[in-house]
């Protein structure tokens, strides 16, 4: 009889204990599948995973336009924000007899403050009277521009006035600093703007979610509903707004927000309507997850990835319809800082071209810097530009 262990094949560890036995070397390819995963290979721990996020972010940077455009206008809206600081007309800080006093916070009365003051009003710090009495007992720290946007300059001659070391950008027809008007109107145009689109993005993404989540009879009313109040006037009914009220920064405000709320309904509509007969929607309806949760946690942060991409241009949009209401008169009331009011003086003072001139270059950098940064997260949320950058 034949003994079979002596020809019974060997097994895989007898095998490569034979060939090392023997002296074989073994081929680079079957040396590296003997190497553990952790000396290289796919799942090795130093290779880790980059988020989405984090790629956007790179995409977003290696576009240097948008990039610097970026910090150029977050410096620049960050120092808006200190404008008081910046331009007023009353000092930071004065020290008074050991005192010291916040005029830029506080009011204060100059018989109560001052000794030998004769006025029951607030103090006028630029009396000449006012400051000889802070520069004899105590000191005071200004603002680097002497104006606020209010603050009419006494010592020019003619209005509008033109650049000096005193007024940098000039004076406009009321002899108020032009370059402390451009601070104050360029934060309340992104504030304006910001608020505008946050609180209207808001309202829309709703809107949309339920349109293109739920369908039906639902979907064709609110179908009907936006068609038929895209239909109305914005303009006519400001004029007819602005005759029986007087227009303020939050009428204004509240007034845009009911029309401007329907720019992202069909994009989130249209995107929850492509989702949400995805596999993973399904199975969560199958595990008894709830609708509001599913639209929440599993179809909205898709739909934000088409959001995002518009809403740097609805904030330019933002921008420029406020400046348009303030150039025609039916915007934020007479007197206040608004870069469309400094374009109407521009109109109205074709003498004095650094109105104009002042208020297009306000606007076109402000505008030009949103743009650049629109161009950057859209390419920033491109799936082929992240994985193509990725790799």
């Amino acid at each position: 009889m034949v003994d079979l262990s002596k020809i019974a094949p060997k097994s895989k560890g007898d095998a490569m204990h034979g060939e090392r036995e023997s002296g074989s070397e073994s081929s680079p390819r079957e040396a590296a599948e003997l190497r553990p995963q952790s000396e290289g290979g796919a799942s090795a721990p130093s290779e880790k995973k980059v988020s989405i996020s984090k790629r956007r972010w790179r995409v977003f940077k290696g576009n240097r336009r948008a990039y610097w455009s970026f910090l150029t206008l977050v410096t620049l809206f960050t120092l808006s924000l200190f404008a008081e600081v910046i331009a007023n007309d009353d000092p930071i800080l004065v020290k008074y007899k050991g005192d010291y006093l916040f005029p830029i916070a506080f009011s204060y009365i100059e018989k109560d403050t001052f000794d030998g003051g004769a006025m029951e009003s607030d103090t006028d710090f630029s009396d000449p009277w006012v400051r000889n009495e802070i520069n004899r007992h105590g000191w005071m720290v200004s603002s680097l521009i002497p104006f606020d946007y209010a603050s009419i300059n006494y010592h020019i001659q003619r209005a509008p006035a033109a650049p000096s070391w005193t007024n940098l950008l000039g004076t406009d027809d009321q002899a108020r600093d032009v370059f402390a008007r451009v601070i104050y109107g360029f934060r309340l145009s992104m504030l304006f703007a910001l608020l505008l689109v946050s609180l209207s993005s808001v309202i829309g993404i709703t809107m949309g979610a339920l349109q293109g989540y739920f369908g039906g009879r639902l979907d064709l009313f609110m179908q009907r509903f936006v068609e038929i109040w895209q239909g109305i006037p914005i303009l006519f009914l400001l004029i007819i707004l602005s005759s029986m009220v007087t227009p303020t920064f939050w009428w204004v405000l509240g007034l845009m927000l009911l029309f401007k709320w329907m720019a992202l309904v069909d994009v989130v509509r249209a995107e929850f309507l492509r989702a949400r007969n995805f596999d993973y929607v399904r199975a969560a309806r199958a595990l008894g997850v709830a609708e509001l949760t599913i639209m929440r946690r599993h179809v909205l942060p898709n739909a934000l990835t088409s959001v995002f991409t518009y809403v740097p241009f609805l904030i330019t949009a933002a921008i420029t319809l406020l400046a348009s209401l303030d150039f025609l008169g039916f915007g934020l009331p007479s007197g206040s800082p608004s870069l469309g009011e400094l374009l109407q003086q521009g109109k109205n003072n074709p003498q004095s071209p650094w109105l104009g001139l002042v208020g297009f270059f306000t606007l076109a950098i402000l505008l030009s810097l949103w743009l650049f940064i629109g161009e950057g997260v859209r390419d920033a949320f491109n799936p082929r530009k992240i994985y193509a950058r990725a790799k």
